[in-house]
């Protein structure tokens, strides 16, 4: 105590700019305790993201780091006759083969796909012009609209015929 009583003059205060606090009871006053949120969650989601980004990127990484420094880019050389080399094999970078081979479709497979699309696309099409077609065509000689016919499932009628045969044997004659 008396170590801050000589400070108090090198440090500009005086007995006017410091003030004591005593301490007060006060235990009719309304204390509020103010509820937030707890952090705990975004805590633990913070934890759990770092841990697996770097669960995924050090042995991503890691395996990068060798292809390139051990095995190193694809060097062109002479194809021998007969061969055909696989799609994956025109890539330079080790890392874009293994994609390549292991992830990504072939483009063939990828083109025979978008070359159905095309064609069930196309079928659809010349489906919608025949049923404008004869649409055009029986309004032009006033047809009842015949198209619309929908073919009675012959199930529930067996169903119901079986009830009546049923009905008729207990009935008796």
């Amino acid at each position: 105590m008396v170590v801050f009583s000589t400070l108090r003059p090198l440090l500009g205060l005086t007995s006017a700019s410091v003030r004591y606090t005593v301490a007060k009871r006060s235990m009719s006053d309304h204390k509020h305790m103010n509820i937030a949120p707890s952090r705990w969650q975004w805590s633990k989601t913070k934890d759990l993201l770092h841990f697996y980004l770097l669960l995924g990127i050090i042995p991503c990484s890691l395996g990068v780091l060798y292809a390139n420094v051990f095995i190193g880019p694809a060097k062109l050389s002479e194809i021998p006759e007969g061969y055909e080399p696989k799609y994956w094999e025109y890539f330079k970078s080790p890392v874009t083969r293994f994609l390549a081979r292991y992830v990504y479709t072939n483009p063939q497979q990828e083109y025979e796909k978008y070359l159905c699309y095309i064609f069930v696309e196309d079928e659809k099409r010349k489906l919608r012009e025949l049923e404008d077609q004869i649409k055009k065509k029986m309004s032009e000689r006033n047809d009842y609209q015949a198209y619309y016919y929908r073919p009675v499932l012959a199930k529930y009628y067996r169903i119901s015929r079986e009830a009546a045969d049923y009905l008729e044997t207990i009935r008796g004659d």
